[in-house]
């Protein structure tokens, strides 16, 4: 088989590419490990994603947005962080980058849904479940696989968009700067007496890193940081005493508190791609950068990657060139380092300071956070940014 384009994992990022690529004249293969009814029904996996207005445009277009369930969209209108034990708080408020909120909260499994629903219509789209790459051998006209299953494809173009830990990635000898953080995060959703009033929370305590994803009602998504096995434990308690636990991690600042879902931990490991591209091949997703989720932008940089490769691979196919010649690849890794590599770098940045609980670091984390509630150029920066306004 020889497609114009492979690409190897069906996730978000993945699917999307497929469906902006869709009706084109180019012939399409997602290769897939999981069951094609796990990517119909995918399971609940406790991640909601904060979509910038510009995400949201991009999921319009590709008729994602549409077959999103009304409940499973959260207006996201504000955004505070807290340092330790203060009431202090930093806000970021919609209104000072002209708009009415940063963005939406979206659960995961919605996305991968839609995305699924969506690419599923696309006759030319062809999607290979329950296999995996064995081996990759890049040449200069098209690019060779071996499936696990002893099938051999030979496409134009390989594109690697199977998670920050990619395998793909790893066989076309592409490294990637790995930094792990040495934490666990646990997701979950739970209800709670206070309203959130859909105001976002950033909670960077001593010893933990707590945030709040205002869901609809009263319920949000929780998001808590900690040593791998203090989250063990936790994933080990009843519900009742878990919720307890909870209440007072967050001061009871929220009142009482209910769980509603399961729970779900996530080792916190950041990826930065040594190369964007290669010979006939690109990565996309989180196989290019796969973020801290401190600043909620990794499912955003992936639409800005399917947007840049989309844009490179559609001009060149437009002009009757080669999808997998140097030159549209080339553009594609220059445009989406400049808009990852300066938020990929602060955010380390950011997270090494603010869970560093030795005293000098303690003191610089509350005045940084004074001193930048009172910078309103700064605080309009950082809210145009995050609803990805110009």
């Amino acid at each position: 088989m020889s497609p114009d384009i492979l690409i190897v994992g069906a996730g978000p990022a993945g699917l999307c590419l497929a469906r902006a690529l869709s009706g084109q004249g180019l012939s399409i293969v997602v290769l897939e490990r999981q069951a094609e009814q796990a990517l119909a029904e995918p399971a609940f996996d406790g991640r909601e994603i904060a979509l910038t207005h510009g995400s949201q445009a991009l999921l319009e277009r590709l008729g994602l947005w549409s077959r999103l369930p009304a409940e499973d969209i959260a207006v996201l209108r504000d955004a505070q962080v807290f340092n330790g034990p203060s009431l202090f708080a930093l806000k970021i408020r919609a209104e000072q980058a002209g708009a009415e909120r940063l963005g939406h909260l979206v659960a995961n499994q919605a996305i991968r849904r839609a995305a699924y629903q969506a690419v599923s219509e696309c006759a030319d789209v062809q999607l290979l479940c329950e296999t995996s790459v064995r081996a990759v051998e890049p040449g200069q006209s098209e690019i060779k696989l071996v499936l696990q299953d002893g099938q051999v494809l030979q496409p134009r173009l390989l594109v690697a968009a199977d998670s920050r830990f990619s395998e793909t990635r790893r066989q076309l000898g592409i490294g990637a700067q790995l930094k792990d953080f040495g934490k666990t995060m646990l997701v979950c959703r739970m209800q709670h007496e206070q309203d959130h009033q859909q105001v976002a929370w950033e909670w960077f305590g001593y010893g933990q890193t707590l945030a709040l994803l205002p869901l609809n009602g009263r319920q949000s998504s929780m998001v808590l940081t900690l040593p791998p096995r203090e989250i063990e434990r936790l994933q080990q308690l009843d519900e009742a005493t878990f919720a307890r636990e909870m209440e007072k991690r967050f001061d009871r600042r929220l009142g009482a508190m209910q769980l509603v879902s399961s729970r779900h931990a996530y080792p916190l490991v950041g990826a930065y791609a040594r190369r964007m591209v290669g010979t006939r091949c690109a990565l996309l997703g989180d196989a290019a950068v796969g973020m801290h989720p401190v600043t909620a932008h990794g499912f955003n940089f992936g639409l800005i990657g399917v947007q840049l490769l989309s844009d490179a691979l559609l001009a060149a196919h437009g002009k009757r060139q080669d999808i997998g010649a140097t030159a549209p690849l080339a553009r594609y890794e220059r445009q989406l380092r400049l808009a990852t590599w300066p938020l990929y770098q602060a955010t380390n940045l950011l997270v090494e300071l603010y869970t560093n609980d030795r005293l000098p670091a303690r003191l610089l984390r509350g005045a940084g956070l004074r001193v930048a509630q009172g910078l309103l150029p700064l605080k309009k920066g950082i809210a145009r940014h995050l609803t990805a306004q110009a």
